[in-house]
Order: structure tokens, then sequence, then C-alpha cells
């Protein structure tokens, strides 16, 4: 028997031959939420409940399997049409991994990770590791990731300025226009955002409903992206504050930097970085009132050329209080921090080892340096400790760590336990690009930027294109069972605590923008021009994107200006800067009124997951617990689908209604809409084209959409007087 494929319609039973009850297959369920598994996060040898769902009177036994050993469970619950079945399983301070054997008469099915299954496979069991937790405010936690030099410049008087230094043999560049297209050597053009540019916008993130801000590299960098960390210790006095501006510009056509005075005052002096650690504490501070986390950009992988403990620029050479360089001293104190190839080359060697090759991204030789290893690790904490107090840190190219991976999960062990003790509450996320398993086994990262579970399944089925617009699937485009088949692969990596705090990202700075993909071209600026990025887009679509991203298990990750309506191509194109003045007020109220009904129906933030239907350009799954039921129903054809769904799957009773929570199209969105009867647990309804809705069953609450958003006052050139009553009167056109 096929138990994916069969689509029997009866509720409390299915039926084969002679008409003995066999199993009611959609009934099956189990995850480890805390409605399954109790507590949730057990220490090592707590005594844990374990639950499983069955339809009412359906089966004949349930065991739970644990390396081969049968658990009998017993029936301990019967809610609506549902029987539970629980065991008490006494853990060991080890990882438990299981799976579920059901029986009716000679039937054996088997649930894991992927639900029903033919076979177990241990890959796809579930698991549980004792003493592991990630932080509750995390936990399905709306983020918001600021690339600071794009976002909005509050102190000009900080402004890089044209020909202050040379990056990649060029003078920087200081740009005019705000918003002129990023050029193809993008990395040394420099806008002007800044720290207190995000100071300024604070409650514009807070009334979006931003609960989380990742900044990309804050440090004190040359390049605008600064993922080539020139000093760890301070926050760089371009995004910061500066106190002392001596000294003088390049002259023209000279290239080398210990002769740019100006630039070598803004960043070594120490009034400069002293003043630039403090406004990023008051960053910190300013958030935390409003009620928001700071995450930190962490790149402890390679640094940069510039770096004070190389100086290939010779920046610190001759600066106060600065030991020399490694390239420019064979006795540097911090000769070891690197690998270099050739130890003939004092003074200036040039031989070290870059990681992928560049020169300027110098790779940390953390196995030949103990001192090297301690001093990162006290980098982390750092910046979760006060006066700072950052909330957590995501890690650039973190697999990459060290020369071997020995190492690298080595070092991430020491990183978790020295931030952990110095912020227990404090976010481990990681970048990671393939298999997560190793590294989140609960003793080194907390999560992942989810691409693999996330970004990649739903850019292929909602737009066919690559995550760098490089190429379009029309094999994938629409494709339900490939998106499910990538979401339950991979998923299966993850345990829940690390689950429910991923990362999840339509956009960010390395791929181009979730809106541009909505157009099928492939392509990058430099082939295409930036133009094209906003040409053919389709914001139906687009919104569909951000549906599925507010309802997912994780933390959904806006890249900014996304929600403001921006495109844009792979880096650099996607680091244009956000639109102030040009948003698309539509999208910022679609994110806003979602992030509210996010907020208000708690089971969209820490309820189950589970498929409820699927077919060509269509999705069907539900979120939900004891207390809400809400069904998500995604359309990406562009035609009308009438569905006939099994609402019942998500726990909601034979009869009732359920009622639209949102609803988008191609005209927009809008905020409630029509109620559907339940009938033996389905329901009926015609979905528009390109759409996605929210229904929403709720056997308590007397309404789903709560007390409304708690505002905070918007900024006139953010919502218009129109769009405000728009707003309140909850539609959207």
């Amino acid at each position: 028997m096929d138990f994916q494929r069969s689509r029997r319609k009866d509720f409390n039973l299915q039926y084969i031959g002679t008409m003995r009850p066999v199993f009611n297959l959609k009934a099956l369920f189990s995850d480890t939420t805390e409605h399954y598994v109790t507590p949730a996060e057990p220490a090592g040898y707590d005594l844990v409940n374990i639950r499983f769902r069955t339809a009412r009177n359906n089966v004949d036994a349930v065991y739970l399997v644990v390396k081969g050993r049968k658990n009998l469970m017993t029936k301990v619950d019967c809610v609506d049409d549902f029987d539970y079945y629980a065991y008490d399983y006494q853990l060991e301070n080890e990882k438990l991994s299981y799976h579920f054997e059901i029986r009716t008469g000679t039937l054996v099915a088997y649930y894991d990770v992927r639900g029903l299954c033919h076979e177990p496979n241990d890959y796809y069991d579930i698991s549980i590791i004792p003493g592991f937790k990630t932080p509750d405010w995390a936990k399905g936690a709306v983020m918001y990731q600021i690339y600071v030099d794009r976002f909005c410049n509050g102190d000009p008087s900080n402004d890089v300025l044209t020909g202050e230094y040379v990056y990649i043999n060029e003078p920087v560049q200081k740009m005019q226009d705000w918003y002129q297209y990023p050029s193809a050597m993008d990395v040394r053009e420099f806008y002007g955002g800044d720290l207190q540019g995000v100071i300024d916008k604070m409650d514009y993130l807070k009334n979006l409903g931003v609960e989380v801000i990742y900044f990309n590299p804050l440090f004190v960098s040359p390049s605008n992206h600064k993922y080539d960390i020139q000093d760890y210790d301070y926050i760089d006095p371009h995004f910061g504050k500066l106190v002392s501006d001596e000294g003088e510009l390049l002259a023209p056509g000279q290239t080398e930097n210990r002769l740019a005075s100006r630039y070598v005052d803004r960043v070594t002096n120490k009034a400069n970085l002293e003043a630039s650690n403090a406004l990023f504490a008051r960053v910190v501070e300013e958030a935390h009132k409003r009620g928001m986390k700071v995450i930190l950009d962490g790149v402890f992988n390679h640094c940069g050329s510039f770096n004070k403990w190389l100086d290939r620029e010779r920046i610190y050479e001759n600066a106060k209080g600065y030991d020399p360089g490694a390239y420019v001293s064979s006795e540097s104190p911090y000769r070891n921090y690197f690998d270099f190839k050739d130890e003939t080359k004092w003074p200036y060697n040039p031989t070290y080892d870059g990681w992928w090759g560049h020169d300027t991204l110098p790779k940390l030789n953390y196995e030949g340096s103990r001192k090297l290893e301690e001093y990162i690790l006290n980098i982390g904490r750092k910046w979760v400790s006060a006066p700072y107090n950052a909330d957590g840190w995501r890690l650039d190219v973190a697999a990459d760590l060290g020369h071997s991976p020995e190492y690298n999960h080595h070092f991430w062990q020491e990183f978790r336990k020295a931030v952990k003790e110095a912020n227990p509450e404090a976010l481990i996320l990681a970048e990671h690009y393939g298999s997560t398993r190793d590294w989140l086994q609960g003793n080194e990262w907390d999560t992942v930027m989810n691409y693999d579970a996330f970004m990649e399944p739903v850019t292929w089925f909602l737009t066919g294109m690559e995550k760098h617009s490089d190429d379009f699937r029309e094999d994938l485009l629409g494709n339900a069972e490939a998106f499910w088949g990538a979401m339950r692969h991979h998923g299966a990596n993850f345990t829940m605590p690390s689950w429910q705090v991923a990362m999840n990202e339509l956009s960010n700075h390395d791929h181009s923008r979730f809106m541009t993909r909505t157009n099928h071209k492939v392509g990058r600026t430099g082939t295409l021009g930036p133009q094209a990025a906003e040409q053919g887009i389709n914001r139906a679509v687009f919104m569909e994107g951000v549906m599925i991203q507010m309802t997912w298990m994780g933390a959904p990750t806006i890249y900014y200006g996304d929600e403001a309506g921006l495109c844009g191509f792979t880096d650099p194109d996607n680091r244009r800067t956000y639109p102030w003045g040009r948003e698309d007020l539509q999208l910022i109220n679609f994110h806003k009124d979602l992030i509210h009904l996010r907020n208000v129906n708690d089971e969209l933030r820490r309820g189950s997951i589970c498929f409820v239907d699927a077919g060509y350009n269509y999705l069907a799954y539900g979120r939900f617990h004891k207390d809400g039921h809400c069904l998500i129903l995604i359309n990406n054809l562009d035609s009308p689908q009438e569905k006939d769904v099994d609402a019942w799957v998500i726990g909601t009773p034979k009869e009732g209604r359920m009622r639209t929570l949102i609803q988008t199209g191609e005209g927009g969105y809008s905020l409630g809409g029509p109620e559907y009867d339940l009938h033996a647990g389905r329901i009926h309804l015609c979905l528009p084209k390109t759409s996605a809705t929210i229904l929403k069953f709720d056997r308590h609450a007397p309404s789903a959409m709560g007390e409304g958003p708690k505002d905070v006052e918007v900024k006139p050139e953010i919502l218009t007087p129109e769009e405000e009553m728009r707003r309140k009167r909850r539609f959207v056109y």
C-alpha cells in the first residue's frame, strides 16, 4: 500500500477489500514541540513524555522505537476525533533518536521526520538533545537584516570621503546620490549609512514589528561590506562617531595608505574608537528599550589585509599604541596568527595564506596560535557583555574556520562555552550551505541561516529561479513534490530548538532580491544592467513568498528594503540603499499587518507545522496547537483553483467554521474575508490566482485579529495619511 499517495476521503476510517478498518493515514502526527514532548527542552536524565496522534479508535497499537527497541505507548487522551498515545521515556545524557511504529491488524506503518513512511531510516529519526536549549526570545522572532552603509545616513560628518584611502588599488568614493545604483565594483563606494541612522529609524522598525536587528559587520574595516575586519575590538568610526578628524586625504595618484593621514587618524585614534563603541552601546540600549534584540556579524575565519595584526597597508606601523604587524616584521607578536609560506621575505612579507587565495582576506591560523584562539573567544564574550550587551552572533562562513574539521568543531565548542557563559541568553547562528547536522548537536551553533530548508525550496517553487538569479528551472517552478521533499530532507538536520530559531530569509546581501527573482530573468547587473532587476516583477508572487516566510517554522528575517519593494540582482546590486521617500507603502503595511497576525495567533510562531495538501503550483499546510489552528494555502498558478481541503488534519473538529485572516492577490491584500463551513472536517473554496490565504479556526478566542497593533508613531515619509486611513479600515487595495 502506498501510504504517501493515499487520498481516501473518509474522515474516521479507510477501508480495503473486506471493509476491515485500516489506518486513517492523514491523522498520524507527532513532532517535538511542547505539545508533543514535555518538557520540550529537557535536561540530561529527565523523564520526558512523548505523545503521538492517531484518528479515534483507528489503530491497535503505537510503539516508540529507540535503537530498534519497541516501547508500547498508552492511549491517554481523546480530543474530538483524535486519540493521543504517550510514553514516559527516561533520558540519558545523550541524544535520543526515535520513530514510531503503528499497527492495525497485520498492517504496519512508520512515522518519522518525513511523516508517514514505508520504512524507517536513521537519517530521518526524530531527535531530542538533552540540555540543548535556544533562547526563548528568538523562537519565531521577526528579524531584520541591516547592511549599514545602505540603510540610513544619520550623521554625514563621519562619511567616508572620496580619496580618503585606497582600497584594492583604487581610491574610495563617497556617493553623492543616495538612489544611485551600485556599480559593478561597488566594494569601495560608500553611501554614508551609519549607526545614528539606525537610531533615527528605530521607531520605524518597531512599528513594522521587528523584534531582532541583525547587523552585517560593524567593526573597523576598509570596505562597505566590512567582511575584511581591520580591528575586532572597535566599531568603525565611519559607522560610529568621529571625535578627532585630523590629517589629509591621499594625494591624487598616491596609492600608499600609510600616507592616508586622515584615514589613519579616523581609524586608529582611540578617542574615535571609544566614542564609536559607546554609540553602539547606545544602539543596543535603544533597541532594548523598544523590546528588540541585536545580533552582530562575526567574521572569524579570516580578517582583512588592513588588519592591525597583519598591517599590510602599514597603517599601524607608526601609529601610537600599536605593535608591529606580522606583514611588517617577523618579530611581530602576531606572527603566528597567519600562515606565511616563505620565511625569507621580511620585512613586508606578502606570502601569507589568503582565504580562497584572496590577499585582501588573510586566513587566520588558529592551529598555529593558542593566543589567537583565546583572543577571538574574548571577542565573542566582549560584545555580548556589558556595556555593549549584544544578544548574539551570526557567524560568517563558519564551517571554513581552521584547517581541519576536527579543529573547526573544537573551536565552535569553545566559542559556545565562552559566549553562553558571558550571556546565557545569547543566540549563536551560522552561515552554512549544505548539511548542518554535525554542528547542530547542542554543543556548537544554535542554528543556521536556513538556505536548504527554506530559501532554496521557497524560491524554486514560487519563481523557478536559482537564488543568485543564475538559472531558471521550469521543472521546479510550482513543483510541490520537490518543495516538500527538500523541506523534509533538509529539515531532518534540525532538532526543534534549532528549527524554531532558524533564520528564514527570502533575500540577503549574498543573493538576488526575492522581488527580482519573480521576473524570471537569468543574469546579473553586469550582464543585464540594474534596471532589468525591476522589470517584469510580480508583486503577487512576492507576497506569496512573504506569506510562507511569516507562517513557516523559524525566525522570519527581512532583508532591509524588501518590505519596501526593493529590487536587485545578486551582489553588489542586492545592496542598494533603502528607498526612503520612494517606498512601496502597500508592501510595508502588508508586512506590518502580517507580522501582527503572527503575533496574535501564537500557533504561527510556536505551533506544530504539517503537510495538508499539494499539487501543481499549490501548497496547503497547517500551523496549530491545542488552542489555535491556522491553514495556509498558496496558489501560485496564474488562474484560480478550486479545492476541497482536509482541514481536520490540523486538529479542527469535523463541524465548525474557518474564517479568513488575510488573503493576497494581484491587487494587493485584504484583511478578513469569507468564512467557510467545515463538513466532515473538510472545506471547499476557490483560491484566487497568484494568491496566499490564511484561514483560522479557534474554539476559544472570539476574534482572531486580537485588539490590533500597538503602533509607535510613524514618520510622515513612511506612511501617508491616505495609507493610514486605509490601514485603519483594515483593508489595503
